[in-house]
């Protein structure tokens, strides 16, 4: 099993490329721009598209408001670009690329800055699918633009209906699917949009929250009783692989693990790794934020980490006392308010 030493290390295989990726960029030749690289993935995403192609500019654009996070990309070969996606004319100021991975948004506080969140989920896709109408362009959404779905069940498929349950951030995500749908018919800009479930780094995420409750002996909330999970390096390569797999107009579609992971039994599984007995909380709703990744396997392959991996990789990560964000997921939500 791997042990990582540390951040580094994390980070390096988070990073490291495949030859699979190597190959789907080849097919979108070009320069690739990065918009939202300031957030919890963005980074890793750009460190990784620079190592798997080395002789490209790879350009990272995000507000840099996290010291030494610009110095950092830039030392890793990224291209920096501080830049308010908000200022219509610093929008426009930035390079054009062949390819555009688009990851900003607003969540976490949506429920108490709804008018913020708004702009940022809806106001800047249309900005953005109307200034780069020239890219091929993956963005970045998430699984919370569907209904729950059963936990008995394989998840929301792609032609599930996007009427998510109430609250801003998954309503506005919708908008923001739907700016970047309205510039792909109207452009005929090649797309894909990227629904996400829950990317796991060993820093943050929901293998994260659970292990550190339980090896604190805090109770784990099971009411949310159902995810589905994927190694974040895998997120990140299946980002990038989709620019040589956009479609006209752009298409959905759903990436994860292809487990329906029980909250329970993950909690259970850090206790024993952890000698002790997990504490939880509530009783399992019978629907979730679900997704049926299926036909990204079929196109991309199955992810390279497996679930058990993940879980002994978290388990020792928070057993040495290794440090997290503080950027708890709350995927005990139900309600919608973040």
């Amino acid at each position: 099993m791997v042990n990582f030493a540390g951040i580094e290390a994390l980070e390096e295989l988070m990073t490291r490329p495949s030859a699979e990726l190597s190959a789907d960029l080849a097919r979108a030749p070009g320069d690739i721009l990065v918009l939202g690289v300031g957030g919890k993935m963005g980074p890793t995403l750009a460190r990784m598209a620079k190592r798997a192609a080395p002789d490209r500019r790879v350009i990272g654009v995000a507000r840099f408001s996290e010291k030494g996070l610009r110095e950092k990309l830039a030392a890793q070969g990224v291209e920096c670009i501080a830049c308010d996606l908000l200022d219509r004319a610093a929008l426009e100021r930035l390079p054009r690329a062949p390819n555009l991975v688009f990851m900003a948004g607003h969540k976490f506080g949506a429920a108490g800055n709804t008018a913020f969140t708004w702009a940022m989920n809806v106001r800047v896709p249309y900005m953005v699918a109307d200034t780069f109408r020239d890219a091929r362009t993956v963005v970045f959404s998430t699984a919370c633009v569907y209904p729950f779905a059963e936990v008995t069940g394989p998840g929301a498929p792609e032609s599930a209906p996007t009427l998510p349950p109430p609250g801003d951030y998954a309503t506005s995500c919708v908008g923001r699917e739907k700016a970047f749908e309205y510039g792909s018919l109207t452009h005929g800009t090649p797309g894909r949009l990227l629904r996400l479930e829950y990317a796991i780094d060993m820093r943050y995420g929901v293998l994260h929250d659970v292990a550190a409750k339980v090896f604190a002996g805090r109770p784990v909330d099971v009411t949310m009783g159902h995810v589905n999970v994927i190694w974040q390096g895998d997120a990140n390569e299946h980002a990038l692989r989709l620019l040589a797999h956009c479609t006209t107009p752009a298409s959905p579609l759903n990436v994860s693990g292809p487990e329906v992971v029980s909250v329970r039994s993950l909690a259970g599984e850090f206790g024993k790794r952890f000698g002790r007995k997990a504490v939880v909380t509530g009783n399992e709703a019978p629907t979730a934020w679900l997704v049926d990744s299926r036909a990204a396997q079929q196109l991309l392959g199955a992810p390279r980490v497996p679930l058990a991996t993940m879980i002994d990789w978290q388990a020792d990560w928070i057993s040495r006392g290794l440090p997290g964000l503080g950027k708890p997921t709350h995927f005990e939500t139900r309600d919608g308010k973040y």
